[in-house]
């Protein structure tokens, strides 16, 4: 996927799934607390000083007095790798629109918005070091899994590929390591075999978000690998036509 240094906003998440933010990182006498100032504190150890915000190094890489960590500094402190779908959870759970792109090959891991959403999110989680923060990583991800939530945090993914403006699909090789990051741990088989298919068919260049969002719904619902209860009638995208008529091809 091409390089960008702007992306669109991401769409709001409901309130159902999220907890509720507090504005601020201070007292109620307005005075700054010991808990904001190891917040604030820590975010200055990743940001980029220039942009106030963290970023991975190559992102800027034009600019002067850049942050020669950023990202991946930070995800090697909590002991994962900057690719690692924890941190993507971590965006979508408690950061709001403050991740973009940690996805391999994709723009580039940047936690923007400033400090405003760092402060919001690591006071709902109720972090301040990163040892803590370290710790609340397994808790993140059961709140991920959980099927209410799952669906919500499959399509955030998808869209956190998006880097243009107007931008609706995502480049094959892109997806393929989306899905394999986010839906790989889950149906190992099916996202093999999916991400097979995908690099060696021809009709699409490119997968959009009801292709994306269906073929999550294939993996829950169709018995794989003997599709015997895909049925061709029903609202599937062609290009999962087209897989399972690959499959079966290969079977034969």
């Amino acid at each position: 996927m091409p390089r960008a240094s702007k992306r669109k906003s991401d769409s709001p998440k409901s309130t159902s799934t999220k907890s509720s933010r507090t504005e601020s990182v201070n007292s109620a006498s307005g005075k700054t607390t010991k808990f904001g100032i190891s917040v604030d504190n820590l975010f200055q150890k990743y940001a980029n000083k220039l942009l106030g915000m963290i970023d991975e190094q190559w992102i800027y890489d034009d600019l002067q007095g850049r942050s020669p960590e950023g990202i991946e500094a930070l995800c090697s402190d909590l002991g994962v790798d900057h690719t690692n779908v924890r941190i993507l959870m971590l965006a979508w759970t408690k950061l709001s629109s403050s991740v973009t792109n940690l996805v391999p090959l994709c723009v580039g891991n940047i936690f923007s918005n400033c400090q405003d959403e760092w402060r919001k999110g690591l006071k709902d989680l109720q972090v301040d070091t990163i040892g803590k923060l370290k710790k609340a990583l397994p808790k993140l991800e059961a709140e991920v899994m959980m099927p209410e939530n799952f669906e919500d945090f499959y399509s955030y993914a998808f869209r956190y590929c998006l880097t243009e403006d107007k931008q609706k699909c995502v480049d094959i090789e892109s997806i393929c390591l989306l899905i394999d990051l986010v839906l790989g741990p889950q149906f190992r088989a099916q996202v093999d075999s999916f991400s097979e298919f995908l690099k060696n068919q021809t009709d699409y260049k490119v997968i959009n978000m009801d292709q994306w969002t269906n073929f999550l719904r294939f993996c829950q619902e169709i018995s794989f690998p003997d599709l015997e209860n895909y049925d061709t009638d029903q609202a599937w995208p062609v290009i999962l036509d087209n897989f399972v008529e690959w499959m079966k091809e290969k079977q034969s």
